[in-house]
């Protein structure tokens, strides 16, 4: 009986992931994901509540792995932004980033361009705004030298989603993650640019 109940979710969830990647979760709907999986209509609630759910079940291993990483999840220690983590382990954070992308891709992708009229609809404001009060800051034009200013905090935020969504957008191949965050996350493009323009 549980591996049938597995075997269930399993299409739905596939299916469903297709019909999102497609339509986008807005013009989605559960007759769509019936008629994709085969699983009766009336059925696909006694496993999903809504489409909503569902979606968010999908995704959400994206976004456990994604607020690791970025120190958000109760689980983890303090938070802290992708370019301080990657001055103090560039290679951790590298690393991090390039398995996020390899293992969630097609999650991200959803939850990026695909999320609009979801709970999730608004996720990167979220996070920007919890980043703004987690992480150590001072008022901005303050002499505050261990602290950063909210506007400094969602900035970083901001540019963090802003470098996920442009590899995805752009099909980088999987063998080029590495190179270019390499090249965002540690400065290199930046700091060869201006030493030749010197």
């Amino acid at each position: 009986m549980q591996t049938l109940k597995h075997s269930v979710e399993k299409r739905l969830l596939t299916a469903s992931r297709a019909i999102f990647l497609r339509k986008g979760f807005q013009k989605a709907s559960m007759r769509d994901i019936a008629r994709a999986s085969g699983i009766c209509l009336s059925n696909i609630y006694n496993y999903f509540p809504s489409k909503d759910a569902l979606f968010c079940t999908i995704v959400r291993p994206a976004i456990t792995t994604l607020e690791q990483m970025l120190r958000l999840h109760p689980d983890t220690t303090e938070p802290s932004d992708l370019q301080t983590l990657a001055a103090n382990d560039p290679e951790r954070i590298i690393r991090d980033c390039t398995a996020l992308l390899s293992k969630h891709r097609t999650q991200l992708k959803l939850l990026f361009f695909c999320a609009q009229g979801s709970s999730l609809d608004d996720y990167k404001e979220r996070v920007s705004r919890q980043y703004s009060t987690l992480l150590p800051q001072s008022p901005a034009g303050t002499d505050g030298k261990d602290t950063i200013s909210g506007f400094y905090n969602r900035l970083h935020t901001a540019w963090m989603f802003a470098l996920f969504e442009e590899i995805i957008r752009q099909k980088i191949q999987p063998k080029d993650y590495e190179p270019i965050l390499r090249e965002c996350l540690t400065g290199e493009s930046w700091q060869a640019t201006h030493s030749h323009s010197l």
